[in-house]
């Protein structure tokens, strides 16, 4: 006799990370498995988190390998760009977690190194903040980098690597890797 809280059927399952393949329309068509193996399983589903597979709207994927054949980054409406007013020193606020800050073009000494707080609601703590420099100004002459990153804000430096003052208004990118 059976009980009515009894397991009919157990099963155990060992996932391996794979990368899917898709056609033009976007449909998911197979799979790439450990060493490169194809396969195409039974696809019941065409969806991920809920969000249709090849659809036109971004959507969080959650997963804990995430592969890219081209390019990885934020759409145009995750940057964006703001001019520093007054001197290199002055704060800056853009929210967006990727941009270009245009510096001021007041002199900075030789060896000398300026910070700025960039003020951004999108980040967190945990973030990690990349910037270059993108244009404008001497080859080489600037070595930028992040300070602090906080809840709200990061204090980005501007170092003058050269042996004259300059006064440029040099184009720093950046972009935020968010860490949850």
């Amino acid at each position: 006799m059976s009980s009515a809280n009894s397991v009919a059927y157990t099963s155990s399952t060992n996932l391996v990370p794979v990368q899917a393949e898709f056609n033009s329309a976007g449909v998911c068509v197979g799979l790439v498995g450990p060493g490169g193996a194809y396969f195409s399983p039974p696809l019941t589903g065409t969806t991920i988190d809920n969000t249709v597979i090849g659809g036109t709207t971004p959507a969080a994927v959650t997963g804990t390998d995430v592969y890219a054949s081209e390019e990885i980054g934020y759409n145009a409406s995750a940057q964006g760009t703001v001019t520093q007013l007054t001197s290199k020193s002055t704060g800056v606020t853009l929210n967006k977690s990727s941009g270009q800050i245009t510096m001021n073009n007041a002199s900075l000494a030789a060896g000398t190194t300026v910070l700025f707080t960039l003020t951004n609601s999108t980040l967190s703590a945990k973030d990690v903040l990349i910037v270059n420099v993108g244009s404008g100004g001497t080859s080489g002459a600037y070595w930028p980098y992040v300070a602090n990153v906080a809840a709200g804000s990061a204090v980005i430096g501007v170092y003058n690597n050269t042996a004259s003052p300059l006064a440029e208004a040099i184009v720093i990118n950046y972009a935020v890797i968010h860490g949850a």
